[in-house]
């Protein structure tokens, strides 16, 4: 099922299939986009509803039934299995774990000439969070992201999430909800659902940034609002590469390989390995594994368009190979795995060893799965607490001190053609 590939040195026909599988924004989901937006602005509350009823099928009779209320809270906690809860917890004390390593402080440098310098660390204030809804449902994206949000400080966290007629949220959410401590949980997403969230309504307050999952119309809405709030990233679909020397085990591999695929017919599940008896062996696992999942379909589609085996002379190639891609989720199952770790430059999340396969961190490892794909790992971060705050700097001059460098300041500001900076330099100088 995996077409192998010689490495020869030369990626860029691989990096180019693969970063080309980001879903093209057509002109006409654009344009459709940019009318929902400047619908919203315009007419607020009443345009949402409007999209609520059309795209949704969800009747709002009026503004409070964008949230979900107490009452609406405790009916669906009931319907959550406690031990589902302890998993939940379990979850959060995991990714806490992790990410309070993440919380930066603020600073100040005193100088002895009486200088003052420094750097103020401050959460954003109002945060969104994005969850899909439907028959999805993905409390591990509330905990991905609340959770980070909340150690960074922010207070002021609401979550958006599209409903179907009957108005009622996936009780998992709510639960996922109340174990982050998101207290907004609001009945509507889409397009409409960022615009009204990043341009504010009547009754809804904008937010600062907006993070989280969604479909095409989302992810559009996201990019186009970007600027009047800030966001995550505009995510493309998933990928796992696996770096595999020849005593990696082939069922493992082949089940890892198949649980990105899974995702959907666009994601990519890649192996590199040094061993071509291997690759005939994962082969071998695949064709028997899929054969009792319930998304092979999907699976098969995804492997034979954008998976594939590299096949390499040694391991320093592996990474190599690894590093030019720059892989959303990289396994590594060779011999002594951490040892690697200072061969690895470009990556989303690493996953060291046979025991912490992939899907552990879509979910408990405690490392964050919202995760820069595309090749965008050379130059983009995991979704982390840093996301979550600003920075400002501040200086403190007395004048003796400005005095010692002000013609300096000056002569700056004039070589670029900038008198009104050097003017306002040089008024604090002169004589009363």
């Amino acid at each position: 099922m995996l077409k192998v590939i010689q490495y020869d040195g030369n990626l860029k026909e691989i990096a180019k299939k693969l970063n080309n599988r980001k879903e093209e924004i057509s002109i006409e989901v654009n344009n459709a986009v940019s009318d929902i937006i400047e619908d919203i602005r315009k007419n607020g509350n009443q345009a949402l509803i409007d999209y609520c009823q059309k795209f949704d099928g969800y009747q709002i009779k009026d503004e409070s039934d964008f949230v979900v209320s107490n009452q609406e809270k405790e009916e669906a906690l009931k319907q959550v299995d406690q031990d589902y809860i302890r998993i939940l917890e379990r979850t959060k004390k995991q990714i806490t774990e992790f990410h309070k390593n993440q919380i930066d402080k603020s600073w100040s440098l005193y100088k002895d000439n009486g200088v003052i310098m420094g750097q103020m660390v401050r959460p954003i204030e109002r945060v969104a969070l994005y969850v899909p809804g439907g028959t999805a449902a993905y409390p591990s994206t509330v905990l991905m992201n609340a959770i980070p949000a909340k150690l960074a400080g922010v207070t002021d966290l609401v979550i958006i999430t599209p409903v179907k007629a009957d108005g009622k949220v996936n009780p998992v959410i709510v639960a996922a909800a109340k174990v982050s401590g998101v207290d907004t949980i609001y009945k509507f997403g889409g397009a409409q659902g960022v615009a009204a969230i990043a341009h504010g309504t009547e009754t809804i307050e904008k937010v600062d940034k907006i993070v989280g999952p969604g479909n095409i119309f989302v992810a559009t809405a996201k990019k186009l609002s970007y600027g009047v709030v800030d966001i995550d990233m505009v995510a493309g679909p998933s990928e796992v590469l696996v770096i595999a020397d020849e005593k990696a085990n082939p069922k493992y591999i082949a089940a890892d390989l198949m649980s990105q695929a899974e995702h959907d017919k666009l994601a990519s599940a890649m192996l590199v390995t040094t061993s071509e008896e291997l690759v005939e062996k994962v082969n071998v696992e695949l064709k028997r594994q899929v054969a009792y999942l319930s998304r092979k379909e999907i699976i098969e589609e995804s492997l034979k368009n954008y998976g594939g085996a590299i096949l390499v002379k040694d391991l320093k190639e592996a990474f190599d190979v690894s590093n030019y891609l720059a892989p959303e989720h990289l396994e590594v199952l060779v011999e002594n795995p951490v040892n690697t770790l200072p061969s690895i430059k470009n990556a989303g999340s690493i996953f060291l060893g046979e025991y912490s396969p992939e899907p552990l961190g879509d979910y408990m490892s405690g490392t964050n799965h919202v995760l820069p794909t595309g090749g965008t790992a050379k130059f983009y971060s995991a979704l982390g607490v840093y996301d979550f705050v600003k920075y400002s700097s501040y200086s403190y001059y007395p004048k003796e001190v400005l005095e010692t460098f002000k013609d300096d300041v000056q002569t700056f500001a004039k070589s670029e053609g900038l008198d009104a900076h050097a003017n306002s330099i040089a008024v604090r100088f002169e004589e009363e």
